[in-house]
């Protein structure tokens, strides 16, 4: 069970903006527009499909999901798009933190509530808006201790290990967790292999063709530790491993997200996908519609963040944990 936990302001380490003075209470019918990046992302579906679950069970809720792939103009273009429609509220997954100022500016303006989901946004002057989504480096740091306890049990050595890492190199998300990650596993061994950076665009694809010339470039080296931003950039990699010719017993996969580590896990294949912190999209989805119309309906504050909680999940017991593989 993923459990949503609302913490005060000081847990951002940063002031929140303010939402609109006027945002509830409502009555009636509510349009929440729902913009996010790389919608067709199992995880954002999840995302998509928990808001609507959310809407359903509030009643007279509306959820207009938009798909803003990886392209901040469209995010912007889209965000005009509701805000002329006169949506009641925004919650948006920005797909750069860089136009996070130009997209609160727009919704203050319009006098309309934003909320950030997944990625944390500010505005020109550090003011971070009201966010759902995870601790990046704690979701980090899990992962990485569960590579180096997996790392320990097979008896490796830094000497003949190397860890990728991949994940988007511009987005602050990713970068916690990846550090975390790497923070976590040196504390747990007293070897740390060499960690091999991979910049990603956080797709399977993109991360399978990059870790290509990484693995040739060290054809020697006899066993592999994966981890990344997300499911999509650590099986690309095992992928690319596998491809390779290295086993999947030489090869340590620890995902983010179990969406898609989990299919080799439901197909009872050998794997380098050894396992996965799972979050769910859904519980994210929820909490953010939820805050969302608390505040339009009832006058509720939104939360300054909204944190969901994680748990590594593997082969044994993934289904048992809640993770719908699809």
């Amino acid at each position: 069970m993923i459990a949503i936990v609302g913490l005060s302001a000081c847990s951002s380490g940063m002031e929140t903006t303010e939402g609109p003075a006027a945002a509830g209470p409502k009555s009636g019918k509510l349009t929440i527009a729902y913009l996010q990046k790389q919608g067709d992302q199992q995880y954002f579906v999840d995302q998509a499909d928990g808001a609507k679950a959310a809407a359903a069970e509030l009643g007279d809720v509306d959820i207009k999901v938009v798909n803003l792939g990886t392209d901040s103009n469209k995010a912007i273009s889209e965000l005009d798009s509701v805000i002329a429609q006169k949506v009641d509220g925004i919650v948006i997954v920005v797909p750069d933190q860089q136009i996070g100022p130009q997209v609160i500016e727009a919704a203050k303006a319009a006098g309309i509530p934003l909320m950030a989901s997944d990625d944390i946004i500010a505005d020109a002057s550090g003011t971070e808006a009201p966010f759902s989504g995870f601790d990046g480096t704690s979701m980090g740091e899990l992962v990485g201790g569960e590579a180096a306890r997996l790392y320990a049990e097979a008896g490796w050595t830094a000497a003949d290990t190397r860890i990728i890492s991949a994940y988007k190199q511009d987005l602050t998300a990713c970068t916690q967790r990846v550090e975390g990650a790497a923070a976590s596993f040196g504390d747990a061994v007293s070897d740390m292999p060499e960690v091999v950076d991979i910049g990603t665009d956080n797709s399977a694809t993109d991360a399978q063709n990059k870790a290509g010339a990484i693995i040739t470039a060290n054809a020697g080296v006899k066993n592999w530790v994966v981890w990344g931003c997300n499911d999509e950039s650590e099986t690309g990699v095992v992928t690319a491993l596998q491809n390779s010719g290295v086993a999947p017993a030489n090869i340590i996969g620890v995902g983010l997200g179990a969406y898609l580590t989990c299919k080799d896990w439901a197909a009872g294949q050998d794997t380098g996908n050894k396992a996965s912190l799972f979050i769910s999209g859904a519980e994210v989805g929820k909490a953010a519609i939820n805050s969302m119309v608390g505040l339009l309906r009832d006058g509720t504050a939104l939360p300054p963040v909204s944190i969901a909680n994680t748990e590594i999940v593997n082969a044994d017991n993934w289904e048992e944990k809640g993770v719908v593989c699809t």
